[in-house]
């Protein structure tokens, strides 16, 4: 283990353990690098992992901060590798997002409101008229996070996020068949949420997930 890797261990203990909480101010450094055994070097350089993996807020003009731990957050710093993931290990976690967003559709369904149908229907209608790609991949973000938001389970969303995010570096709507059952499959999980039917959501969302895998692995398209 290097002297960074044993400052980054202590840190994370005195984390876990509650000596250090969330949004609290660290110790000075001179203090903590006594605390510690650690060099002014090998601390810093342990500091910046931390706020670079989300567990630690830099405030400029204060000091350094405990962030406040929420899982959303820091599942966010995991978008920075999962960017490299080439695509049979997109494969792999589309299979995951299928089974989180299956059950972030069926409580959206549980829990909807006219707003959230309004919402949906104004994205459908959007989405199908669009024609530039890059914005159309945006379109179909928007549908598919708020969905997930509106399920109620800001981790899930949060890390939904994330793999959406290498998907949407693989191009498959230029493709027309791509393109018309995507938009099928975006109806039907709206019209499920509409008729509040968490049971038929999850069951669209899942098959909408599930055609997606499928022209990834069929199409196998260059990342952009």
């Amino acid at each position: 283990m290097t002297a960074k890797q044993d400052v980054v261990a202590q840190l994370r203990a005195l984390i876990a353990s509650g000596e250090l909480t969330p949004s609290q101010k660290l110790p000075a450094e001179p203090a903590l690098c006594d605390q510690l055994g650690a060099s002014r070097g090998s601390l810093r350089e342990a500091v910046r992992e931390l706020e670079a993996l989300g567990v630690l807020q830099a405030r400029h003009g204060s000091g350094t901060y405990v962030s406040q731990l929420r899982p959303a957050q820091m599942m966010r710093g995991f978008a920075a590798t999962v960017d490299l993931v080439p695509l049979d290990g997109l494969l792999e976690l589309v299979e995951i997002r299928r089974v989180l967003e299956s059950h972030a559709a069926g409580q959206a369904a549980a829990r909807a409101t006219a707003e959230l149908d309004a919402e949906l229907s104004e994205l459908l209608a959007a989405m199908e008229r669009e024609t530039d790609h890059t914005a159309l991949s945006d379109l179909d973000a928007s549908f598919h996070q708020r969905i997930c938001d509106a399920g109620g389970n800001e981790s899930l969303a949060a890390l939904v996020e994330v793999f959406r995010s290498r998907g949407s570096h693989y191009d498959i709507y230029s493709i027309e068949e791509v393109r018309r059952d995507s938009d099928k499959g975006h109806r039907a999980i709206a019209a499920a949420i509409t008729a509040r039917d968490p049971m038929a959501a999850a069951l669209a969302a899942g098959a909408h997930i599930t055609h997606t895998q499928d022209w990834l692995r069929r199409f196998r398209p260059r990342p952009h």
